[in-house]
């Protein structure tokens, strides 16, 4: 008889285990994706626990590198129209999204970099790609934030950003600023450990080519971004 109970509960126990799997599942379908999202973040323990941070390693300081950074930079530009002028000599040359990384709408400076750090910036986009297929992350894309600036949108800039500098290699068309706290991916369900993931698998693909002296870099924590500067 007490045997008979036991396998009762336990028969108990799996039938209210299925009940609720198919509640969860039914709920998962049915609420709006904004939701769905939330709870698939909630009940997912997708951690990437041996993942290594690299953000830290990222310390390049302004002072230490600001004269080479102008030295391979162009000449400062004033306003739009100098910049024109840049870009009609070839000293300059326009970035665009693409498959690789995605620019947001610039306020503050313009879609123009020199031709090597745009070569750079190509090369952190294959790297960070291959890293995010091999994962499972297939159409994550980094946003770049800024890039180029002028005299007078620093002027500007300098009255929200207690960053901007007078001496920015933003000035000098050398320099991109990519955000690690936004990503675009085709990916629906992207919870907290996989943004940081892709947060710190970029900081390594950074950290790689610094290591390799191709750029400087510098993670800017106030404003959510890396800030890179081509060599």
């Amino acid at each position: 008889m007490r045997i008979r109970k036991i396998r009762i509960r336990k028969q108990y126990r799996l039938k209210v285990r299925i009940i609720l799997g198919l509640l969860l599942f039914l709920a998962i379908i049915l609420l709006p994706h904004s939701n769905r999202a939330l709870m698939a973040s909630y009940f997912s323990n997708r951690c990437r626990e041996n993942q290594q941070i690299f953000s830290r390693k990222i310390n390049d300081r302004l002072v230490d590198y600001s004269d080479r950074a102008k030295s391979k930079g162009i000449e400062i530009c004033n306003n739009e129209s100098d910049l024109v002028k840049r870009l009609s000599t070839g000293k300059l040359v326009r970035v665009k999204s693409n498959r690789l990384y995605e620019i947001e709408e610039l306020s503050h400076s313009y879609p123009l970099l020199t031709r090597e750090s745009r070569k750079l910036l190509r090369e952190i986009g294959r790297r960070y790609r291959k890293r995010m297929n091999a994962e499972g992350l297939k159409g994550s894309k980094f946003i770049i934030t800024s890039m180029t600036r002028t005299t007078e949108k620093i002027k500007k800039l300098g009255k929200s950003n207690i960053n901007a500098s007078e001496n920015s290699p933003h000035l000098y068309g050398n320099a991109f600023d990519i955000s690690y706290a936004r990503f675009r991916i085709r990916k629906h369900k992207v919870n907290e450990c996989d943004k940081w993931f892709m947060k710190e698998a970029l900081a390594e693909v950074i950290w790689q080519l610094r290591e390799e002296e191709k750029c400087w870099a510098t993670y800017e924590r106030s404003q959510g971004c890396f800030h890179v500067v081509s060599r």
